[in-house]
């Protein structure tokens, strides 16, 4: 989210009568409906999440245990545990 400075993007009355009911302060204006973007899609997180799930369920796969997973992915084991558990359901259909 990024700000905009009132006075610069608003025509002087609108702005004047935002003054009298938020003067000075910060206002937060959602998005249009149909403007709005999934979790992810403008940093490519989702991906990259679902990327080094992967390679955990891999990894696991191949042998490793869940605290070496923990330690190797920064991640706790409840989270690997739930991880593996999610991905085994995507396997799994």
């Amino acid at each position: 989210m990024r700000y905009a400075r009132g006075q610069d993007i608003l025509p002087a009355n609108l702005l004047t009568q935002l003054q009298q009911y938020i003067d000075g302060a910060y206002l937060y204006i959602p998005r249009k409906k149909e403007n709005r973007l999934n979790w992810g899609e403008r940093t490519h997180s989702k991906e990259e999440t679902a990327a080094r799930n992967r390679a955990i369920f891999l990894d696991a796969e191949a042998g490793a245990d869940i605290s070496a997973l923990a330690e190797t992915y920064f991640l706790a084991e409840k989270t690997v545990r739930r991880i593996l558990s999610e991905e085994r359901k995507k396997q799994n259909g």
